[in-house]
């Protein structure tokens, strides 16, 4: 009776990608922001999520102090889940050195 190995399957390890990592300047933020507003214009919860990856790029705490809002609730409002209001987005870029502008459709 011969012995039948089996080859060990290795496992690929994997590590969720977190693009706040690499946003490192104001142009890449800016840049990323500009691609959601242009590409998804109607996914508000994206362009919030898009906001927030750039606000932990920056450092969530300092963003809290610039807007004047407690971490908490930027978590909140700009996870996936958040809806944040008009005025904590324009509060957000401002902190983040981010201007948002319009254009003719």
């Amino acid at each position: 009776m011969s012995k039948i190995r089996s080859k060990s399957k290795k496992k690929t390890k994997t590590i969720p990608y977190d693009i706040a990592e690499q946003l490192r300047t104001q142009a890449e933020m800016a840049a990323y922001l500009d691609a959601w507003l242009s590409e998804a214009p109607e996914d508000v919860a994206g362009i919030a999520r898009a906001l927030g990856d750039i606000a932990r790029a920056k450092g969530m705490t300092q963003v809290a102090r610039d807007t004047g809002l407690s971490r908490e609730s930027l978590y909140k409002a700009l996870s996936e889940d958040g809806n944040p209001s008009l005025m904590t987005v324009l509060k957000v870029a401002k902190a983040l050195g981010l201007r948002l502008h319009a254009k003719a459709a």
